[in-house]
């Protein structure tokens, strides 16, 4: 198969698995919506930084490792085979750190997130059973990262997909069937990783391996040298908790309650646009990894050059589908027919969703660019991005034009980042 084949293989795979991941989350929202109202949401929503964090470390380490992993083995094959087995050390060790917090701790964390007697009274025993499994949320990046790198994507598609169902469905089984409510919620999403481990071994118990994991100390150095290709994606999976508490805080000075309800219904939609392009991302990583470790300079420039033109197909499809069809979209999360809540929702999410034209080549961009082993120049765009730009902007801008102001703060963050952008790849074509 062809680079180009390849690569398109790649690229839809992941797409589609990021996709499921999204609605995933979707689905756990709306089930918790229906069992418990409100508090429920409310419970959820102060857990959810918990559950980012975890991803952000899971993520951290594992993408981090796996690209290392694919950048290392063309030069030092004996280091390369550490990568692994350190990165699943480091997750298990991490994840017990998180496990015992949120087992002695589980109302004080809460506290700490906001929550009153009410959340406490529902959101404590959810939280202390979701973090029981910890280890295992940090873990699975790890797992599926290095499935992917060792060419077979699909079972990590399958991994993901299988796993977002097995959450969706038993969701609905634990809660409402077996009477479970919050507590079933909690267990169907601590076991979906466990799912997604288990489907991973086939790669992993088959010949065509070549991943091993070798028994050492965990190693500082590994890790770190992981860490600093994982910074991409630990800001991306942290970045929207940072990005909503600001916006909330914002929206909430400005127009209250229904704005920053509008806001959460943007918000929602905005994680399968999300979704689209890590996954274009995360699929372009292992080729241009290895494309890159072989000195093939002709084949890196094709993956990049590719990509860019799948996502900006993508961005204009979406953009596109968004504006003819937003009043549809605000509508299935509207069930009050609240119209304080549209007149905010429906030109928000229009003006909101323009960013992702932009947004399309930046996150292409960082992952190229870590895929490459410029971990700092795609530390540089996903922190702009994801937390710096998009803080001062929606600040500024909310002070000159309100409510619309938030929603521009978006699409004028990713046009403050493609120019960095632009800077950081004309230093990098000057030094070829």
């Amino acid at each position: 198969m062809n680079v180009g084949k390849k690569l398109r293989k790649f690229i839809f795979l992941n797409v589609f698995a990021m996709m499921g991941m999204s609605c995933y989350i979707l689905a756990d929202t709306f089930f918790i919506s229906v069992a418990n109202g409100t508090l429920g949401i409310a419970a959820l929503n102060l857990t959810l930084p918990v559950y980012g964090l975890l991803f952000a470390i899971g993520s951290l380490i594992g993408i981090g490792s796996a690209t290392r992993y694919s950048l290392c083995k063309m030069t030092d094959n004996e280091t390369s085979r550490l990568y692994f087995s350190n990165a699943v050390m480091f997750a298990v060790l991490i994840g017990i750190g998180f496990t015992l917090l949120g087992n002695f701790f589980p109302a004080e964390i809460l506290k700490l997130m906001g929550a009153d007697a009410d959340i406490l009274s529902i959101g404590t025993e959810y939280l202390q059973i979701a973090m029981l499994f910890s280890p295992f949320f940090i873990a699975n990046y790890t797992f599926t990262a290095f499935v992917r790198n060792d060419n077979a994507p699909n079972i990590a598609m399958a991994a993901t997909l299988l796993s977002s169902l097995f959450n969706i469905v038993f969701d609905y089984v634990f809660m409402f069937p077996m009477h479970m409510g919050m507590r079933g919620a909690a267990l169907a999403t601590g076991v979906s990783p466990i799912i997604s481990i288990g489907i991973c071994m086939i790669h992993y118990l088959s010949k065509k391996n070549t991943i091993v994991f070798k028994w050492h100390l965990p190693s500082f150095k590994l890790l770190a040298s992981a860490a600093g290709l994982g910074v991409v994606a630990f800001v991306g999976e942290i970045a929207n908790s940072i990005t909503t508490l600001v916006f909330n805080f914002i929206l909430l000075a400005l127009s209250g309650n229904n704005a920053v309800a509008a806001y959460g219904v943007i918000a929602n939609i905005a994680l399968v646009g999300t979704a689209i392009f890590n996954g274009v991302s995360q699929g372009l990583q292992p080729l241009a990894s290895t494309s890159y470790g072989h000195g093939d300079k002709e084949d890196v420039k094709k993956i990049l050059r590719q990509s860019l033109v799948i996502a900006v197909i993508l961005s204009i499809v979406l953009v596109s589908a968004v504006w003819v069809f937003a009043q549809g979209l605000v509508g299935i999360f509207n069930s009050a027919q609240s119209a304080e809540l549209a007149k905010f929702a429906v030109p928000g999410l229009r003006i909101y969703f323009l960013g992702f034209l932009v947004a399309a080549v930046n996150i292409v961009l960082a992952g190229f660019f870590s895929a490459t082993g410029q971990g700092l120049a795609s530390s540089l765009i996903a922190v702009s991005r994801g937390i710096i730009v998009i803080s001062l902007m929606a600040f500024m801008l909310s002070k000159l034009f309100g409510v619309t102001g938030v929603w521009m703060a978006f699409p004028v963050t990713e046009v403050v980042t493609f120019g960095i952008a632009m800077g950081i790849q004309g230093v990098s074509k000057r030094k070829e």
